[in-house]
Formats: C-alpha cells, structure tokens, sequence
C-alpha cells in the first residue's frame, strides 16, 4: 500500500518520483517511478503490409522499427492524437482507426499508459514533421513482423505487443474460416 509519493524532479512532461511502499511486514521500502502523459499510436495496414517508422532510439543508442506513437494532448481524444501522430510522423493519413488494444510498457518503473488503435487502410498525407536525422517510415510486410522481433529490429514492448496481439487476431479470423 502506497503511503506517500514525493517528485524528485520534472521536465517536459515527464516526472520523476519516488513512492513510499508499506510492507505486509509492517516495514516499508522507497520505489523510484516515472511519470509520465498518456500516449497514443496505430498499427497502420495496407496490402498485407504494415506501416512502421525506423527511428533512433538516445538512451540505448540503437535503431528500430516502431509503430507511429505519441502524447495525447490536453483535452484530446485518444483516437484523434493516434491519427494525428500517425500523419505527423510517417506522412500518411489513417483510414478509420479502431481501438485494438492498451499496453503499459513498464508498469513496474513507469505509469505510461499507451492507447493503440488500428487501421485497415491509409492514404498519402502531408510530409512527416522533422527531417531525416528523425529516421523514416516505411511499409514493411505483416507477416514478416515476427522475424524482425526475433532479429531485435523491433525491441519497443509496445510496437511488438501491438503488433502481435495483431497477428493473433488475424491467424485466429483465418483459422475460423
């Protein structure tokens, strides 16, 4: 049980906490935790295809493929900031989104809550925001998803979680046809 909760410190959004933890033994342990703003993204398809941005990554100092993601402005509605990240990011506008999943990525160090919705097409939009430095966005076959999480080209919980949790749906629909 949570007995108190004290920042650390705070930039751009993000804060770092630490939570005071009472313990069934009647002791109690300090937790270090982020906290962060709610974030939405898309699984974008289109002709067995899947829409995925490959980005550098600062703190691992790695690259990989990863689903169009980002904060969901104040007074925003989930589904709007997906489509918006999606067009901001990548260049294509999604068609119809709908809600697939809610993934929380680090629950044990971090309260980020990420919002994935789905959609079964897209047409071309206006230039992605940033430059070339920021990576590009690519469509990358579906079912080749799983290689590319089996070769760490995708190590983002919430692109493969989002991805697969995809995948599943679809082999479930094929086999019951």
């Amino acid at each position: 049980m949570r007995r108190s909760e004290r920042l650390l410190y705070a930039a751009n959004g993000v804060d770092l906490r630490v939570v005071d933890v009472a313990l069934t033994d009647g002791g109690h342990v300090e937790r270090p935790f982020v906290r962060m703003p709610r974030a939405a993204g898309a699984v974008v398809l289109h002709g067995g295809r899947v829409l995925l941005l490959w980005r550098h990554h600062l703190v691992t100092d790695t690259w990989g493929w990863e689903i169009p993601l980002g904060e969901i402005g104040e007074g925003e509605e989930p589904e709007a900031a997906a489509a918006r990240h999606v067009e901001e990011q990548t260049g294509w506008r999604p068609g119809p989104l709908l809600p697939l999943m809610r993934v929380r990525p680090a629950e044990d160090v971090a309260d980020c809550d990420h919002l994935i919705f789905v959609a079964h097409q897209a047409s071309s939009g206006t230039a992605p925001a940033g430059g070339q430095e920021d990576g590009r966005a690519e469509w990358l076959p579906m079912l080749g998803v799983r290689q590319l999480i089996e070769e760490q080209a995708i190590t983002s919980a919430t692109t493969s979680a989002a991805l697969l949790h995809f995948l599943t749906d679809l082999l479930q629909a094929r086999a019951s046809h």
